[in-house]
């Protein structure tokens, strides 16, 4: 998996690991009363034909108890790591409204009060340099928890970045949204997860992870570009549901 980038990737890749260690540990244990089994009880020539049947009460509970035990344990860690991972914060420090349509993605800063309109790359360019510079590129500042609020103009998508261990689907007529406290800077790659049509593998963007001041800089340099204000939803496919709308941030001073 790719090195993780927010606090509760780095929960996910703990966690990720730990079962790992502990599925081993299971199995060697298992291969291992197997084998010793059939060695140190195998029929010898000499020996008669051996009790076909026979039961061991306190060891078949042992064999029931314990098992479920671990399930149990593995369960309630997979509900605490998923609560963690869907843990929404009152008043994060960036929230993006992220548009995906067929075959790339809008970015509504909405704080800021700014925007990136993406366009659809095409992979038959994939070997010439250059590419990345192509396609819709999210800035988001090191250290800070972000909200991204998913929205569809048209069909069924899936938000991935793979660094952020997750994904969410991108549904029409609906919002959904996750957070996430970003760690570390770089560049990372993001896509959609989800087939959507003749394209889908073209539905790429980046995700530029910065200081606060790049990030500033970032912004102001939208505003001077006259990406000021939202991309609406009035031309989406499908109108989001009524239920739904309330769901959507407000710029503020709106």
């Amino acid at each position: 998996m790719p090195p993780p980038i927010t606090t509760s990737a780095t929960e996910i890749m703990h966690f990720w690991n730990a079962m790992w260690i502990t599925a081993l540990a299971v199995g060697v244990l298992v291969w291992g009363l197997i084998l010793w089994s059939v060695f140190a009880y195998r029929r010898r020539r000499e020996d008669d034909l051996p009790p076909q049947f026979r039961y061991h009460i306190p060891l078949e509970i042992l064999y029931t108890i314990v098992p479920v035990l671990m399930v149990a344990a593995i369960f309630g860690k997979t509900v605490d790591v998923q609560n963690t991972m869907f843990e929404m914060e009152d008043n994060p420090d960036v929230v993006v409204n992220v548009a995906a349509k067929m075959w790339s993605w809008d970015f509504n800063y909405v704080n800021e009060d700014v925007y990136v309109a993406g366009t659809q790359a095409s992979a038959l360019n994939e070997a010439k340099p250059g590419l990345r510079e192509t396609l819709p590129t999210m800035v988001l500042p090191v250290d800070s928890r972000v909200e991204f609020v998913l929205t569809s103009r048209d069909v069924v998508h899936s938000f991935w970045v793979p660094s952020f261990l997750m994904k969410m689907d991108v549904l029409p007529g609906r919002v959904n949204k996750f957070q996430v406290t970003t760690t570390e800077e770089g560049s990372f790659d993001g896509k959609c997860a989800e087939l959507c049509g003749a394209y889908h593998s073209e539905m790429l963007f980046n995700v530029d992870v910065v200081s606060q001041d790049e990030y500033d800089a970032f912004i102001e340099d939208l505003r001077a570009q006259g990406h000021s204000g939202q991309l609406g939803h009035d031309l989406d496919r499908y109108e989001l549901q009524p239920d739904q709308k309330s769901r959507l941030p407000e710029p503020a001073g709106r």
